[in-house]
């Protein structure tokens, strides 16, 4: 059987579209594979979400990416990942299933190195509570 398809999207395609891509893919038992696109794509995936990724065991070789790069693709689900209050969340004009699910943008953090990977680890732990029971429900 074929996995159902998922399509992450953000802003910039380099924080949390990534992190919720590699998250499916290693995480969400085969049933789902997981994209990754954004509406004005960062062209970059940002090196502390890697790094939070590769301390939970997972590892991502995804590059930043526009929507246009899965227009005429189907999806059984588009998730959009912003936080409403800070940013436009990209709009999918594709007539699949939404959802929208908010996180804040790590990459705003400010503060030290370790606080900064904090926010990371604290929106990567947050995807995995909330945005993995939504795929297997």
């Amino acid at each position: 059987m074929e996995p159902k398809r998922v399509l992450f999207l953000c802003t910039g395609n380099s924080c949390r579209s990534q992190m919720a891509e590699a998250l499916v893919n290693a995480e969400a038992d085969h049933r789902w594979k997981a994209f990754s696109a954004g509406s004005a794509p960062a062209g970059y995936v940002h090196p502390m979400a890697l790094k939070v990724l590769e301390e939970a065991g997972i590892h991502h070789e995804g590059f930043s990416k526009p929507m246009d790069y899965f227009k005429g693709q189907h999806f059984d689900l588009i998730v959009t990942v912003c936080n409403d209050d800070e940013e436009n969340c990209p709009v999918w004009l594709g007539k699949d299933k939404q959802v929208h699910l908010a996180f804040p943008d790590p990459a705003k953090a400010s503060g030290s190195e370790e606080q900064k990977s904090t926010a990371f680890r604290k929106v990567r732990e947050d995807m995995r509570n909330r945005m993995l029971p939504v795929l297997r429900g």
